[in-house]
Formats: structure tokens, sequence, C-alpha cells
């Protein structure tokens, strides 16, 4: 079934994230970049595309044979689904409204999480910006894997199906490093995803219903747009924490893969990330970075030395404020 991993833990280190200290330093040298920091008001539109783009899939879908309603929602629902998790990280930043309309971002969260069928955006939201705060914090950044992760998915074979259930551990592993109570947005994204889900399957039945859980599912599993799950912060190289993507992918994905980037200004709407690469080139040209996700899938299961535990942890000193 493959051979063990010769990594037994998470790699601890005693130094701050080095998104802050660049991010200064860029400002200081480039403060053009701070004209950026605007919301990107075309997310409205691309966002609301999508949602009608998978209602129509929803209606199109329902008297399909099953197998068609299966192939349609890999080939098709599952990318759809996949982007819009990723329309919802950037509307997490406040780049649809702004910062100052904080809560038109929340509830346009809300819409766009409809045609996934199952509730993400706020959650997603709250424990997103404890991901950025304190990267690799322990107990805290639930982007880390747990021990059992780690231990158990050791080989080349469970490495396979670990990436194949990465929807289930990123909705449970929450709720075994760091559980929240839970807030009145949250009741309300549950609320309103139930009674969409419950409308869908009253005007076009199962297979619709199918249809957008099998998309999502599938789109955050074995899919290739799912490689920037593990090319973000995976160490594929010692000593470094972060990893930026600049493949063709980011088309779909409002430049997720742009991740150094990213982490050094999370204000800045995807949109305009290449434009920060472009602008301190010396910062971010040097960098370890990736051109395929498939490979960095590919090269996760086949190398003996990475593994879940193959990311940088951090044991967090003085006052932690989370959402």
């Amino acid at each position: 079934m493959g051979n063990t991993v010769a990594r037994e833990d998470f790699e601890w280190v005693y130094t701050d994230q080095p998104h802050a200290d660049r991010r200064k330093e860029i400002l200081a040298k480039h403060p053009e970049i701070k004209a950026l920091m605007k919301p990107d008001y075309n997310l409205i539109w691309v966002v609301v595309l999508m949602v009608l783009a998978q209602l129509t899939a929803f209606y199109l879908v329902k008297d399909l044979d099953w197998k068609w309603v299966v192939f349609w929602a890999y080939v098709f629902g599952s990318c759809i689904s996949h982007s819009m998790t990723l329309a919802i990280h950037e509307i997490s930043h406040n780049s649809a409204f702004g910062n100052c309309k904080a809560m038109w971002n929340r509830w346009f969260g809300i819409f766009a999480n409809l045609p996934l069928g199952l509730p993400y955006s706020i959650s997603f939201k709250r424990y997103h910006m404890d991901h950025h705060r304190y990267l690799g914090g322990d107990g805290i950044d639930v982007d880390i894997p747990t021990n059992f992760e780690g231990w158990f998915f050791c080989t080349r074979f469970r490495k396979f199906i670990w990436i194949v259930l990465q929807p289930f551990f990123y909705a449970i592993r929450p709720l075994c490093i760091n559980p929240k109570p839970i807030s009145r947005l949250e009741i309300i994204n549950l609320l309103a995803q139930l009674a969409f889900d419950v409308a869908i399957y009253y005007l076009w039945g199962v297979k619709s219903i199918f249809y957008m859980l099998a998309g999502s599912v599938l789109g955050l599993g074995l899919h290739p747009i799912s490689g920037h799950f593990i090319a973000e912060h995976y160490m594929f190289l010692k000593g470094h924490e972060t990893y930026s993507y600049y493949g063709p992918l980011n088309l779909l994905t409002f430049n997720v893969g742009y991740h150094n980037e990213h982490h050094d200004f999370p204000n800045i709407p995807g949109k305009s990330l290449p434009l920060v690469k472009k602008i301190a080139a010396e910062y971010y040209d040097n960098l370890p970075q990736y051109n395929s996700w498939i490979k960095v899938l590919y090269d996760f299961v086949m190398d003996d030395t990475i593994s879940p535990y193959s990311r940088m942890k951090r044991q967090l000193k003085g006052e932690v404020k989370q959402d």
C-alpha cells in the first residue's frame, strides 16, 4: 500500500509568520500598492451569474439518467461549486462591498452559498480570519490537520484517500481543534440553506439535489482545483510556509493561487493580486512556486517525505483574539 513516510510530527517553529513583516517592507518600498486596497465590484456580478448557471443546471439535470447526473456533477458542477467556495473566500475578506459595508458581505456570502447545498459561508469567515491572524497557530488555525490525520494518513494509498475525503476533514476539523459557539448569522445561514434545498427538491426533485451536493463534495475532493488546499501551505521545501501557484486555474479560482501575495495583502481582492506580484516582483519571483495543481496532488501522494504532518506549527503567545 505504499511506504510509510519518515515525518512523525509537525514542523514546530518559534518565529512569527513572514507575511506581516514582508507587507510592511513592500508598502514602504511600493506605497502605490495601497491603491489596490478597494472592493472588486465585478465580483458581485460574477457570483450572481454563477448562481444563475447552477440554477439552470439544476433544472437541466432533473430528467437525465443517473449516469449523466453523476457525469455533469463532476465535469461541470464540481468546478462551479469549488469556484463558488473561493468566491465566498473573497467575500469573507469583504471584497464584494468593502469593509465599510461588512454586513452586506455577510448577506451576500449567504446568497453565494445557496447552490453549494450545505451551509458554509459564515462559519468559513470566522475560522478563515483566524488562519490569517494566527497562521499555523496550535489549537487556533483549523487549516492545520489533526494529529490523527498526520499519524494515520502516512502511506501513498492512505494519502490518496485523505485527498478524496478533504471535504469531510475540513468540515469536522474545526469541531475537533477549535470549536466555537454557534452565532446568530450561522443559524440564519443554515435556515436559508435548508429553505433553498427544500425549494429545489420541491421544484425539480432528487436528481437536482444530488447534482448540487455531489458537485460540492466531488469538487472539494479528488479534483484538479483541490490541489490548492495542499499547494498553499504544505512544506514541500523546508523553511517555506506559503507557496504561490501561477497556472491557468487561477482564472476559475479568483487568483487564490497567488497565495503569498494574498497572505501579505489579504485586503486586496484576488483580481488585483497579479498586479501586486508585478509591482513587487523582487519579493515574489524568487520564492518557491507551482505551475500545476495536478502535479502538487501527485507529488503529495507519491513523495514519501510529505504527509499531512508537513505543516509549520506555532505555539501562540500572548492574547489571542478570535471572531
